[in-house]
């Protein structure tokens, strides 16, 4: 089945993106900063799976440890077959309310390293001729939720562009989509979701599914769930304006009740203290 490389895999969609290929007989590399979480998991997966599996630790905010998870990445003597870039964090501030530090760093984890281990992967995939990229993006993407939609709307983009660039190779790049998803996600960002109706809410389980399911149709963007493939596509042919304003009513609707004002959308799992 060959070998998976999964970041953010020491919990929530990634670590559930690390049970369900093992089931499926994939050997895995899991990429986190918690070494602890990180070698827990890997024993209970080989004892359950009898995969090879392999730890490293990194925190894909510094530059140098990125770039050793990129190298691992381009190997051509261990192969990656199937890339999943997904480490990323959520904040509950706005952007002008926010530390900047803390905005900077969302780049480098959800744009820098998306785009540097899509690059290695690629390129290495591409000599090959097979392999596959799945970078979890998210419904904000499509919508204007602060700082967050920003970042995954170029994760979204990028996906496009690469899956077209490499679909005449044999490789295949996915963009996965879901809205707000069952994990550690808007804890850690301390993020108020109690007023989010259950109808909205998606499972980690059933997310990663579909998701791996898309990657092996070829599918260039995977949205679970029919609830937010309709609100994705009201957001593709909404004006933009209207989606600004029904933003901002959100935003300030938030606020009142004392909910969550930054990007609340998504599944990535590598949070602060990731």
């Amino acid at each position: 089945m060959g070998t998976a490389l999964v970041t953010g895999a020491s919990s929530g969609l990634g670590l559930e993106f690390a049970r369900q290929l093992a089931g499926r007989g994939h050997d895995l590399v899991l990429v986190a900063r918690d070494r602890g979480r990180l070698e827990t998991a890997a024993e209970e997966l080989a004892s359950a799976h009898g995969v090879g599996i392999e730890v490293l630790v990194a925190d894909l905010a510094d530059r140098e440890q990125l770039h050793g998870v990129a190298a691992r990445v381009a190997d051509p003597d261990r192969p990656v077959d199937l890339l999943v870039n997904n480490a990323g964090f959520g904040s509950r501030r706005g952007f002008v309310r926010g530390d900047l530090a803390e905005e900077e760093r969302a780049l480098d984890v959800m744009v820098r390293a998306v785009m540097v281990l899509s690059h290695a992967a690629g390129g290495a995939m591409r000599s090959r001729g097979h392999g596959a990229v799945l970078n979890v993006s998210s419904v904000a993407s499509f919508a204007v939720m602060g700082h967050y939609s920003a970042i995954k709307s170029y994760v979204t983009v990028l996906s496009e562009a690469l899956a077209t660039e490499l679909a005449p190779h044999g490789v295949t790049v996915t963009a996965l989509c879901p809205g707000f998803v069952h994990t550690e996600f808007h804890q850690r960002a301390e993020m108020n979701m109690s007023r989010l109706p259950d109808a909205l809410w998606l499972q980690a389980p059933d997310v990663v599914r579909t998701a791996l399911e898309d990657v092996a149709r070829g599918r260039v963007v995977s949205v679970p769930s029919l609830t937010y493939q309709a609100i994705v596509g009201v957001l593709r042919v909404a004006p933009r304006g209207l989606t600004r304003r029904a933003a901002g009513a959100l935003a300030a609707r938030r606020r009142t009740s004392g909910g969550a004002t930054g990007g609340t959308t998504g599944g990535t799992t590598e949070g602060p203290a990731g």
